[in-house]
């Protein structure tokens, strides 16, 4: 070890999609020495890597925060579970490999309540940085980031029963949840 090897530019604390993108960025160069923390373990568990074992990691102490919100007055001050990766890559590790951002109208709430930089033109360009979208690049997505998104590579008939039925209630078919609304059905 050299004598300054406990020296840092920076510090980025977690190793989530976030924490590993910008820990990526300022690395990249070269020029900065990073230190990226995690409290959890490589992501080496198999149900990390199988899209319904998200089932098995929501109740996985080595893998999950597991956390409790505060009691919620509007819900007889119940308390709801809060799934929170634990494991390099963070909760995007655990979600099922879902990718899917905030809607635009969040974070423009967030602006306009004072939290300046965070309104939804100001976000989408980091957004699409981060992405490389199978699809290409569009308005709402980027290519060449490092977190690659892909579409369901087959659509499997009870998930398409699924998706058909909810049609049939009323609820719209969304193509893309990252697109310019969120609310619907789809795969």
């Amino acid at each position: 070890m050299t004598e300054d090897a406990d020296n840092y530019d920076y510090i980025v604390t977690g190793a989530g999609s976030a924490g590993c993108a910008v820990a990526g960025r300022l690395s990249e160069s070269g020029r900065f020495r990073v230190l990226l923390l995690e409290a959890g373990p490589r992501d080496t568990n198999p149900w990390i890597h199988i899209p319904l074992g998200y089932t098995k990691n929501y109740t996985n102490p080595k893998v999950n925060w597991m956390f409790e919100s505060e009691p919620e007055p509007n819900l007889n001050n119940r308390t709801l579970y809060q799934p929170r990766g634990k494991v390099l890559g963070g909760t995007s590790s655990i979600n099922g490999t879902v990718y899917m951002r905030g809607t635009a109208a969040d974070y423009d709430d967030w602006r306009q309540r004072g939290c300046e930089g965070w309104g939804w033109d100001n976000v989408l360009p980091f957004f699409k940085k981060a992405q490389n979208q199978e699809r290409g690049a569009s308005e709402l997505h980027g290519t060449g980031g490092p977190l690659h998104v892909t579409n369901v590579p087959h659509e499997w008939p009870l998930a398409k029963a699924c998706v058909e039925a909810a049609m049939q209630t009323g609820i719209p078919y969304n193509p893309d949840f990252n697109g310019p609304k969120q609310e619907g059905t789809g795969f």
